[in-house]
């Protein structure tokens, strides 16, 4: 006997209108990277703990039809080219970082809306982190 549970097809018809998907949205949440980043003496060549995250909305909200990888964005794929882009060169701000993993990302098909963050956890010993947020939409959400 199998331990895989077959996939079960939507009920259609069963879901009230209202609620309706009408957004999706991927995410990833606070991806710990090392980057050459600061601009003050004692932090050049001397990599740095970042958490980044970004949220991307996607302009096709439907559901997948299937439980197929191929369906879905590539999680990995976002993951190892913002690691990537983290320590391919040194960087002197936050707000430079973020604009290239921003502008990758928006580049992409798929993208409705986007909002990419950066946050230095070791800065200041009363602080969480500090950090820079670039965002296609003002508010909370597109």
């Amino acid at each position: 006997m199998s331990d895989i549970i077959p996939f079960t097809p939507r009920l259609d018809g069963l879901v009230p209108p209202a609620l309706a998907v009408r957004s999706a949205k991927i995410f990833l949440e606070q991806l710990e990277v090392m980057a050459d980043i600061g601009f003050h003496d004692f932090e050049i060549g001397t990599p740095q703990r970042l958490l980044i995250t970004v949220e991307i909305w996607l302009t096709d909200c439907s559901v997948p039809a299937d439980d197929a990888a191929e369906s879905a964005w590539n999680y990995d794929h976002v993951k190892l080219e913002i690691e990537r882009i983290a320590g391919a060169r040194r960087f002197n701000l936050q707000e430079t970082l973020i604009r290239e993993i921003y502008d990758w990302i928006a580049a992409r098909d798929g993208v409705r809306a986007l909002r990419v963050a950066s946050a230095k956890p070791d800065v200041y010993p009363n602080a969480r982190s500090v950090g820079v947020e670039f965002a296609s939409f003002s508010g909370s959400a597109p």
